[in-house]
């Protein structure tokens, strides 16, 4: 009988991934990391995912970590870390908690000087994790005799702030023994407890606000999802009858079909009962928002943010007083038991437009587009669309309760959600994955479709061919050659790719695609990829109006 092996750095990190409900690690194989990549084929809770390149690997580790609630990046050196980082940085921008590891050369080659690919070849091997330091929370290199101690801080610290972390390893230190730390496993990604000091301070000046507040109204964002408060928010929300909205970027918080969900608030471009219960409130209880240009209708919200109550991760305010270690869960908590007690407020109207399709038949447009496809969600989904045409067209429809709904809109890197989609999909396989991009994005990282066809994965993709960059079109340069991109044979790519007997459509008319959409729903196991071809200047009028906003700000004189 022979004693088991010693347990590794390797091992170790990839305990603690685990541990933090991560069990498929993204990335593509160099010969700096493929000692590691043994270990993570050996590793009895790890699925390695080997995507087409390194950005596409970190888009499906952020798409996986916001529906698993946390996400895994392997690259190699130099050259691989750097396809990833503008990936990394849109995780850090939107705080999505993963971790990027880096294999590089081992200890005895760095000591060398020698000249290595992959590097600049001037021994400094900390360059890139200098470069990596400005996109994520944490960042080390492993040594050993320090590196569990090490992985536990930079995983605790990636989990605690939502955020990425990042580990440069020598390929040798992955294989170096570790003794790992008695402290918990698990490191918290999120805390429902607050300072006592602090709580208390803030449940005081929360209770005397609403005390003297007529109407109050909830204005939720993403930020809740990140910081794992969905089940207090919905909390607060059953405490009492509070109209509530959310921007763009929080449209899958919350129940759409409640009476007292608002829809989409997007400063003057809301519908105009939405803008006025948000904006005219006597108290806004803002809960995880962050005003962007795009989420904010060009930042024309027009309440003050300094006043009523705001509640971020781990501080909350009233009316521009700052309580310190109140995290947004607790926050809401406290909030939930005061409304519990306060009369009843009036009661809003209901602004979603009517999911469904017209009955008349013509040319495909965006709104008959965006609406087909609303009608097609089914509750479970999870829709990732696209910056563009497809995140605002489909931002205003109201979609089934338990719909995940998965964009980019702060950080804004087009062609993010193809393999985000890959990742959320792997995440929850129980979840019909919807895919809806254009033209231009798809062309960007269509090549992750292959992994799609590799993993068994089908889900239903809406390509909307508009020949070219039409969100940049409606900024600027309507005809300009620059918003030009190559005409694809698009019905072809899936096959092409390695999709096994996909089910492809192409569609110019409102019930061509209807038809499309039911084929897609009959027959789950194909991948069904529609190619729908709308106008060159057709945009959904909530992405015309900040389009328009947006080319004011970038051309108005210094």
């Amino acid at each position: 009988m022979t004693d088991d092996p010693p347990a590794t750095v390797a091992d170790h990190l990839l305990d603690r991934l685990a541990d933090l409900g991560v069990s498929h690690v993204f990335g593509v194989p160099g010969d700096y990391n493929l000692a590691f990549l043994d270990r993570v084929l050996a590793h009895p809770r790890m699925t390695w995912v080997g995507t087409a390149n390194e950005l596409g690997a970190a888009y499906a580790a952020d798409g996986y970590a916001r529906i698993a609630g946390f996400g895994a990046l392997l690259t190699t050196y130099g050259v691989g870390e750097l396809s990833a980082i503008n990936a990394v940085a849109g995780s850090y921008a939107e705080y999505v908690p993963l971790l990027h590891v880096a294999v590089g050369p081992a200890r005895a080659a760095e000591r060398s000087g020698a000249v290595l690919h992959h590097t600049f070849g001037d021994a400094d091997f900390e360059r890139f994790a200098r470069a990596h330091a400005e996109v994520v929370c944490a960042h080390a290199t492993l040594r050993p005799g320090t590196a569990a101690d090490t992985i536990d801080r930079v995983l605790g610290t990636a989990a605690r702030d939502s955020r990425p972390a990042y580990l440069r390893l020598p390929s040798d230190v992955g294989s170096a023994p570790v003794t790992a730390p008695a402290a918990p496993a698990r490191p918290s990604r999120s805390s429902a407890a607050g300072d006592g000091t602090g709580l208390a301070a803030f449940t005081r000046a929360a209770r005397a606000r609403l005390e003297r507040a007529g109407t109050v109204t909830v204005l939720a964002d993403f930020l809740v999802d990140r910081f794992g408060a969905r089940a207090e928010l919905t909390r607060l929300l059953a405490a009492g009858p509070l109209p509530h909205a959310t921007p763009v970027s929080g449209k899958d918080l919350l129940d759409e079909g409640n009476p007292l969900h608002l829809g989409v608030y997007s400063g003057a471009f809301s519908d105009p009962v939405v803008r006025a219960l948000v904006d005219d409130a006597d108290l806004l209880i803002r809960a995880g928002v962050v005003l962007a240009d795009t989420t904010s209708g060009g930042l024309t919200h027009g309440f003050d943010t300094a006043a009523g109550i705001g509640l971020g991760p781990h501080s909350a305010s009233v009316d521009g007083l700052v309580f310190p270690d109140v995290p947004l869960r607790a926050g809401l908590a406290v909030l939930a038991e005061l409304v519990a007690d306060r009369e009843t407020p009036p009661t809003p109207h209901r602004t979603f437009p009517t999911a469904g399709a017209p009955a008349e038949d013509g040319p495909l447009t965006q709104d008959r587009l965006w609406s087909a496809v609303a009608a097609a969600v089914r509750p479970g989904d999870v829709v990732a669309a696209d910056q563009g045409t497809a995140y605002y067209g489909m931002a205003t429809r109201r979609l089934p309760a338990g719909t995940r709904f998965l964009g980019q809109p702060l950080w804004g890197s087009i062609g993010y959600t193809l393999p985000a989609l890959l990742g959320a999909q792997l995440a929850d396989r129980s979840r019909r994955g919807v895919l809806l991009i254009g033209d231009g994005s798809a062309q960007m990282t269509v090549q992750e479709l292959g992994t799609f066809g590799r993993h068994g994965l089908a889900p239903v993709i809406v390509l909307v061919n508009n020949r070219g960059y039409t969100v940049e079109r409606v900024i600027h340069g309507a005809r300009a050659a620059y918003n030009d991109i190559a005409a694809w044979d698009w019905p072809a790519v899936p096959a092409a790719l390695g999709v096994r007997d996909p089910l492809v459509a192409t569609v110019r008319t409102g019930r061509e695609l209807d038809a499309a959409l039911d084929r897609a729903a009959r027959a789950p196991g194909r991948l069904a990829f529609i190619e729908a071809v709308t106008g060159l200047d057709d945009v959904p009028p909530l992405l015309g109006s900040i389009a328009h906003s947006l080319n004011d700000r970038n051309t108005a004189p210094a």
